[in-house]
């Protein structure tokens, strides 16, 4: 998972500088699955590294580039571009990488649940993979993104969340988090309805595009008719999707995705995050006053014994 890449759409302004570095962040995030999505791309002489790194991945660490590149069977040259293949300047910052994946990888998060699990093993394995994917998420955000984000966030007249299946729900919950905010807000998940809605969006509205794949065309559109309407665009998708590419700002959020069908829970555990330092984020940049209001909103709700359910207490 990175936080490295701020694109601008390509309707508008140029691509931010920082999106070239999308493919060396994107290998921070579960190293070796990255690896493994990527054997098909490197030439012959680089995947015998991928495959003796995937091999051994804690000797490697221990190693030199020489015992490496002697294990893999290829000159210590070829180690070297196979690292930059990956995004890295060399072997020292891709070594330093992998051992701080290993380091951080918590026992069984790479496990997929079996049939005949016992319920210990369900619970270390699913909430493994759960924190893991949020340390990955912690420790590759870019703060700079999220700031961008909010400040679109803090002069918005409207904001707006879309996403279809499972970020459909993140786009539920984001609305929920969003309305205390005292801006305008609404969520849509079904594609009809928000192209007519993005159709509508002008300048100083913001639209806030949720997507865990970053390729479906109906919401591709839908940014596509909010742009051209003058609304910013923030996107919570993979960088280097067609969705990432129409990005106002772009909030990267990219996990590897494989056949095992719970990866998912934990692809949505990130993005609700994601949701809520934005949410808490805006709630905080508004101010005092802001903040004045919410506790004045409490306090009437407490007048019929109801909650107000804040985020930021």
């Amino acid at each position: 998972m990175h936080g490295q890449a701020v694109t601008q759409a390509r309707s508008g302004a140029p691509r931010n500088p920082c999106f070239t570095a999308s493919r060396k962040q994107k290998t921070n995030l579960m190293l070796l699955d990255s690896i493994r999505t990527q054997l098909d791309s490197l030439s012959k002489s680089e995947k015998k590294v991928a495959l003796a790194v995937l091999d051994q991945p804690n000797q490697t660490v221990s190693q030199n580039i020489t015992a490496l590149a002697k294990s893999a069977q290829v000159s210590e040259p070829t180690v070297v571009r196979f690292c930059r293949t990956l995004g890295y300047d060399g072997w020292h910052e891709f070594k330093l990488k992998l051992a701080q994946g290993l380091a951080l990888a918590m026992p069984g998060a790479n496990e997929q649940p079996a049939q005949d699990d016992l319920a210990a093993d369900l619970v270390n394995k699913i909430c493994s993979r759960s924190i893991n994917t949020l340390l990955d998420l912690r420790n590759n955000l870019n703060p700079e993104a999220i700031q961008r984000a909010l400040d679109i966030l803090s002069r918005a007249s409207k904001i707006e969340f879309y996403g279809q299946g499972t970020s459909g729900i993140v786009a539920a919950d984001a609305q929920h988090k969003f309305f205390r905010s005292g801006v305008p807000t609404v969520a849509y998940s079904d594609p009809n309805i928000h192209s007519i809605a993005a159709a509508l969006l002008r300048g100083g509205d913001c639209l806030v595009a949720i997507s865990q794949r970053g390729n479906s065309p109906a919401l591709v559109r839908s940014v596509k008719l909010a742009r051209r309407g003058g609304a910013d665009v923030i996107v919570l998708a993979p960088s280097g999707t067609p969705l990432a590419d129409l990005a106002t700002v772009l909030i990267p959020i990219d996990l590897v995705f494989n056949t095992d069908p719970y990866t998912p829970i934990s692809a949505r555990l990130a993005y609700l995050v994601v949701i809520d330092v934005l949410a808490v984020g805006l709630a905080l940049q508004r101010g005092p006053e802001f903040r004045k209001k919410m506790q004045n909103a409490q306090k009437a709700l407490q007048e019929f014994d109801m909650q107000f359910d804040s985020f930021i207490g």
